[in-house]
């Protein structure tokens, strides 16, 4: 990590933090955290946005949909002390991209190795639902990420909103004309005007994971995958 890279990006995720852009996301992160889930009662929620995390010389960038009220919104840290991070982290070690395999709290001793994780959104939305004036108020921070992060090689998007966020973020630098030929299913593969590689995936929600409709298997692949093509 350098020194340039890191201090540019903790000038962008003090901003993130301090982020009242959306009011209604304001109101209902703070109250999640004011009233919170009977199994975290004796937590301190963080209940602001989430920054980024990970690797300022990543190669792969996760571009994820937003925090859940209980996991990030809790933690401070994307895909931490939630179900999805449960399925995500064993994944990112297997892979090469995490020391360990679990992802509990911001002191846990987790690092990312190539990877660096972000959202559409940085602020948890209600039945994990942003509107479309909460994605646009958020795209500024990912516009900033996208040019800071300048050995990114495959972006990984989590979700057809992150895969729409990464699609949008070209639009709005002139680099791609409309989203038409780009269609999300899980493990479709582009190669994009910037030079990246776009990789889809399905959400590691637990609605997904608990059906079947996302299986370990299938996720993993979508990693071996980046790690192949970020080394290339």
């Amino acid at each position: 990590m350098s020194e340039v890279s890191a201090a540019w990006l903790d000038t962008l995720n003090r901003e993130v933090v301090r982020c009242t852009r959306c009011p209604r996301l304001v109101v209902y992160r703070e109250q999640v955290a004011r009233e919170k889930r009977r199994a975290y009662r004796g937590c301190e929620y963080w209940g602001r946005p989430v920054p980024g995390f990970g690797d300022p010389n990543a190669r792969v960038l996760v571009l994820g949909l937003a925090p859940g009220a209980h996991g990030s919104n809790r933690t401070g840290r994307p895909f931490t002390g939630d179900a999805s991070g449960k399925f995500m982290y064993p994944i990112l070690y297997e892979t090469g991209f995490a020391n360990q395999p679990h992802a509990t709290h911001c002191d846990d001793g987790l690092e990312l190795k190539g990877l660096y994780i972000t959202a559409a959104v940085r602020c948890a939305p209600p039945d994990n639902k942003p509107l479309p004036q909460e994605l646009a108020n958020c795209a500024p921070y990912l516009d900033r990420e996208m040019d800071g992060l300048k050995n990114l090689r495959v972006v990984v998007a989590l979700g057809r909103i992150g895969f729409d966020a990464y699609l949008n973020y070209l639009k709005r630098r002139g680099q791609l004309a409309g989203k038409k030929p780009y269609f999300f299913q899980h493990g479709a593969k582009y190669e994009m005007p910037d030079g990246k590689i776009l990789l889809a995936s399905y959400h590691p929600s637990n609605q997904n994971t608990q059906t079947g409709k996302l299986t370990r298997q299938m996720f993993g692949r979508i990693f071996e995958e980046a790690a192949r093509l970020a080394n290339r």
